[in-house]
């Protein structure tokens, strides 16, 4: 039975370590790059970034570009090329493994310097791209049959860079599957470190969310909710998300200096590398202070959708398949009223959405190492507004279990807790092998004047 009850919400407390990827797991990732890029068939493998796609790129070497864009170049048995713009040959020098940087300007702002560098095609010969060859180019999008007849050829990085290989004669093909595939990605699974960044991550996403839930109060402008979260400077992955009132039914605005007003419908959304938490409610104390229309807001709308989140919850682990995940959703929250049209859950990384392995028919199964969002969005498009509980989980078989717990013992015991939360205090049973990353793990105040009166599972 699903109910609306008073609920203490622990304090998991905020890490007092940050987990470090060592230059060794850079190199092997560049390693296995290039073996899957052979893999494919390609000789030479290229990784675009810039600002708002900067996962792959930083998943191989550490940088993100800051203002401009940026090219990595694997070329057999060669030292690495890490083309950049003006600002990014400082920023460069954190880069943990060996690349020859080189400085091409016209990646750099516009009226910024272009007079240093040799011509695209020189960078590229020099980096041992030859006439005629086959080159996988990564990006931030990769393509199906039922977007283009030809969808290896759809390539989404700046036409200049393509236009200047296939004037040499290459053939170039998209290749950021190679990454971003739902099974087969290079980073749809993370090693210990990688888990441990995110856990870390997730842990201050999640505080921040918490602050507002139980912090906001009508009279307050959506800035002074945002002040309540202490920011800590950690680079985001998402706008940050924060509105009332009618903004909040487009679920996506940035804060304002709107006033939030008793009654406003309230979403919020706070996002970091690897990392994200949302809720949604009302600002109100109960559903009595629902227009009488939408007076039976829990019983028509939140509470199947906890249904859904905790079966979603319990059934979720190593060797389920996305399709079975996606059927649980749709059980519950199939008829049309709940507008769930998104996949029910996706794997996050540095970039907050990777891809997903959950939907319609699936087979594709969830394997150890995986990070993944809890994330079902209702868009009913009616006054009813939404309900929202994102949070995000690891799965880990038991060696990988022992190994976290060893190297990152306050994160192990932070797990602990909240999957003992979860259990006893919501009635959510979770296997072994889920690990919840989320400080207010699967928390659901409908209304947040009550922030301790959440949905649970008896």
């Amino acid at each position: 039975m699903i109910q609306l009850t008073e609920v203490e919400l622990p304090d998991f407390g905020l890490p007092e370590i940050e987990s470090e990827i060592p230059a060794s797991t850079y190199e092997a990732r560049i390693a296995a790059a290039r073996q899957k890029a052979a893999d494919f068939g390609f000789d030479v493998l290229l990784v675009y970034g810039d600002r708002e796609h900067f996962a792959n790129l930083a998943y191989l070497t550490n940088y993100d570009p800051r203002f401009e864009e940026a090219l990595l170049i694997l070329t057999p048995n060669r030292t690495p090329t890490l083309m950049v713009g003006n600002e990014g040959m400082g920023y460069a020098s954190l880069v943990p493994v060996q690349v020859d940087k080189i400085l091409y300007q016209t990646f750099s702002l516009i009226s910024q310097p272009r007079s240093n560098s040799a011509p695209l095609k020189t960078i590229f010969q020099n980096a041992g791209i030859k006439n005629g060859q086959r080159i996988g180019i990564v990006g931030w999008k990769y393509f199906i049959p039922l977007e283009s007849e030809d969808p290896a050829h759809w390539i989404e990085v700046p036409a200049y860079i393509v236009d200047t290989l296939r004037a040499m004669g290459c053939e170039v093909r998209n290749a950021t599957e190679i990454f971003m595939h739902p099974t087969n990605g290079l980073y749809s699974t993370n090693d210990v470190d990688q888990l441990g960044k995110f856990e870390f991550a997730a842990t201050y996403t999640s505080q921040a969310i918490k602050n507002v839930l139980f912090g906001a109060r009508p009279g307050m402008t959506e800035f002074d909710a945002v002040r309540l979260m202490q920011l800590n400077g950690m680079p985001w992955s998402v706008h940050l998300m924060l509105s009332s009132g009618q903004r909040a039914f487009v679920g996506l605005p940035s804060p304002s200096m709107k006033t939030i007003e008793h009654g406003d419908a309230m979403t919020v959304a706070f996002g970091l590398w690897g990392a994200l938490n949302c809720r949604a409610g009302f600002m109100m104390h109960d559903s009595n202070e629902l227009p009488e229309n939408i007076r039976d807001y829990v019983e028509k709308l939140v509470l199947p959708y906890f249904r859904a989140i905790v079966e979603w919850y319990q059934h979720v682990g190593i060797g389920v398949s996305g399709g079975e995940l996606y059927d649980i959703v749709h059980k519950h929250l199939g008829d049309p009223f709940f507008g769930v049209s998104l996949n029910p859950g996706h794997l996050i990384h540095l970039d907050e959405w990777v891809s997903s392995p959950i939907y319609k028919d699936s087979t594709e199964k969830l394997v150890s190492g995986m990070a993944i969002q809890v994330d079902v969005i209702p868009a009913t498009g009616t006054s009813y507004f939404t309900s929202n509980i994102e949070d995000g989980i690891a799965l880990a078989d038991e060696r990988l279990r022992e190994e976290f717990a060893q190297k990152y013992p306050g994160a192990w015991q932070r797990i602990k807790r909240r999957r003992a939360f979860m259990q006893e205090q919501l009635g959510i049973i979770l296997k072994p092998e889920v690990l919840p990353f989320s400080n207010i793990p699967a928390y659901l105040p409908p209304f947040w004047m009550s922030p301790n009166r959440v949905m649970v599972h008896r």
